[in-house]
């Protein structure tokens, strides 16, 4: 029964495991003063002055709980499992880590041994009762017994402890707090406790003799046999109750220590529920009624080892007091420290003093170009702006936008257009204007969403574009981006165009001058880039993105 007991409980620890990493909120703040102890306001004031590096401890609550479970003795008569107990408690947090808990638990233990014995000579509750065991007088013939018992008890505890409890897992690194808390206990306290042992059928001795001869040849058939022959009445005083030891209330009162260890679930900041296993020991050995080491010989000697009793229970607990916080094994003291590290509001930090020799704007550690001349418009690493993209830089041009067409062009930035080709045909042959090229209609390209990527079918149709602008030596390729409602949208229509563009340019191997670069257009479908015959347009090749800081990555 022991082995399925702590296989149930290793059960429920892996069940409330599984279950233990999501967060549950944040800590208290640590500059409302209302949740601070009047004795520690001289620290939090020292602290709200930046007089004192750490924050005053937080007025935090009380647990109050109540369990309920299985109780057994480990001891020399085998326990029958599960038994009932009830335990009560008051807790208080002396830090995050130590907390101090007063307990109250009840608890009724049984046993029975599935084997026979006759050597119990020294134990009254069977021989005061008529039972005649195997004995020996001085150095005499070992008289063999008439009568052989199994040994049974009936037991009900009552301990006040006062426990140490410790967290181990409320100091997270990674996380500001989970619902999931560790412990582990010791303590030390007083019990009483009284012992009774099942010895007579109503009046009469039980004649075990048809259990002992040999019928039942297992532990299981051998324990029905006994429930079946005795009663529930647990009439006789075990051995011990009338020795010196103290009593309280006509009960034997014996010191105790424990350990243990439990787990507890947090479902809200007011209520948690726990699982716990606790061993509590005294140096007693008649909490089953039973001391005394069978022997061959005929001689009853006292055993060496002391009883144990074990209390595996489910509690449910509940946090009280207002204008606190949650008890302090519940909350991470890392956070403060943490949040004040990312987003400062109580630190004093100094102004950050940072150079800008050419006054761009721009920190000298990030400028890449540190000599700008003064009032030159600059991108955001510090370099002078083209935004037409000739060579010359913003400052000194004097044609701002230059067509791709018109470039290269001279030292203020000015080009020199060629003659529209059917100008150049009307004026030397008389002749109509003709179609620039014959490249024909082109497919546009989709994308879904918000995104900037091209997906395989978009890759697809590019390269079947691509195949048809090498074969047009003389086309230009107009790409088209559309979303003029906002400059989220005129970004992304750019950000668009540009993958488009860039795709041809490094993966089809397309110069980079057979495109002219359109985006932000009214009246399209925000999520289409068309391709059209641009060789009767004008425009650049590339233009910087309008709103750099909304630029989306592909």
């Amino acid at each position: 029964m022991a082995i399925r007991k702590y296989t149930a409980l290793l059960g429920l620890l892996c069940l409330f495991a599984s279950s233990s990493f999501a967060q549950i909120g944040t800590s208290y703040d640590v500059q409302d003063s209302s949740l601070i102890p009047r004795k520690s306001l001289p620290q939090h004031n020292e602290f709200m002055n930046n007089a004192y590096p750490f924050p005053a401890k937080p007025r935090n609550q009380w647990e109050v709980g109540v369990k309920l479970g299985a109780f057994g003795i480990s001891g020399d008569v085998p326990a029958v499992w599960p038994q009932l107990g009830f335990g009560a408690h008051v807790r208080k947090a002396l830090g995050y880590v130590v907390s101090m808990r007063l307990e109250y638990n009840y608890g009724i233990a049984k046993g029975l041994h599935w084997s026979s014995s006759a050597n119990y000579q020294k134990n009254k509750a069977w021989t005061d009762n008529g039972y005649k065991a195997q004995a020996r007088t001085g150095d005499g013939p070992l008289i063999p017994a008439q009568d052989v018992v199994y040994y049974n008890y009936k037991t009900n505890i009552q301990d006040l402890t006062l426990q140490g409890v410790f967290s181990i897992t409320n100091i997270r690194f990674h996380k500001t707090k989970s619902n999931l808390n560790l412990y582990a206990l010791a303590g030390f306290g007083g019990m009483i406790y009284d012992t009774k042992v099942n010895a007579l059928n109503g009046d009469q001795k039980y004649d075990f003799s048809g259990i002992n001869g040999g019928v039942y040849k297992n532990r299981k058939d051998t324990k029905k046999a006994l429930r079946d022959l005795m009663d529930d009445s647990y009439e006789t005083d075990a051995e011990g109750y009338d020795d010196s030891r103290a009593k309280i209330g006509g009960k034997t009162f014996r010191p105790v220590y424990n350990v243990g260890v439990g787990i507890a679930y947090s479902l809200s900041k007011r209520i948690n529920l726990a699982l716990e296993q606790k061993m509590t020991a005294s140096k007693d050995d008649l909490l089953d009624g039973q001391r005394w080491q069978e022997s061959p010989a005929g001689d009853a000697v006292l055993t060496r080892d002391y009883d144990l009793y074990h209390f595996t229970s489910l509690g449910v607990n509940f946090n009280l007091g207002a204008r606190s916080t949650e008890p302090l094994y519940w909350l991470n003291p890392l956070d403060y420290a943490y949040n004040e590290l990312n987003a400062p509001k109580h630190m004093k930090l100094p102004k950050p003093i940072l150079d800008d020799a050419d006054g761009d704007g721009v920190t000298d550690q990030f400028d890449l170009e540190p000599n700008t001349p003064a009032n030159a418009p600059v991108d955001s690493h510090g370099v002078s702006k083209d935004t037409d993209g000739d060579g010359v830089p913003d400052f000194k041009d004097k044609e701002l936008i230059t067509p791709t067409q018109c470039q290269p062009v001279d030292a203020d930035g000015i080009g020199k257009c060629p003659e529209p080709a059917c100008c150049k045909e009307l004026r030397e042959g008389g002749f109509a204007p003709k179609a620039a090229c014959n490249i024909g209609d082109l497919p546009s390209i989709s994308f879904t969403g918000r995104s900037v990527s091209l997906n395989n079918d978009a890759k697809a149709v590019l390269a079947s574009v691509a195949e048809k602008i090498r074969n047009n030596p003389n086309c230009k390729i107009a790409v088209i981006g559309y979303g003029e409602s906002s400059k989220s949208a005129q970004q992304l229509s750019w950000d668009r165009v540009n993958a488009v563009i860039n795709y041809m340019v490094e993966k089809e191997g397309i110069s980079a001058d057979r495109f002219i670069f359109k985006y932000g257009e009214g009246g399209g479908d925000g999520n289409t880039v068309d391709l059209r015959d641009g060789t009767t347009e004008e425009g650049p090749n590339a233009v910087p993105a309008p709103h750099p800081n909304l630029r989306r990555k592909g």
